[in-house]
């Protein structure tokens, strides 16, 4: 599942995100969201959000609904 929608995604997924600086290699950062930062219903690059370890990107992949420990 893509990261467009944001009703899809939701605190404590596990995604797969592309960092600022990441950008124009397409470098992807996986981590679990704390915060969803995007208040738009959708964004053609990915919505934005903040992992728990602190850092922001857009969310390129889904990889699972809930947080595994």
């Amino acid at each position: 599942m893509n990261g467009q929608n944001r009703k899809d995604i939701r605190p404590g997924q596990r995604v797969q995100i592309v960092l600022k600086q990441d950008q124009r290699t397409g470098r992807r950062t996986a981590g679990v969201v704390k915060d969803i930062l995007t208040s738009a219903p959708y964004h053609f690059r990915g919505i934005k959000v903040r992992l728990e370890d602190g850092r922001i990107g857009r969310v390129q992949e889904i990889l699972s609904a809930e947080k595994q420990e």
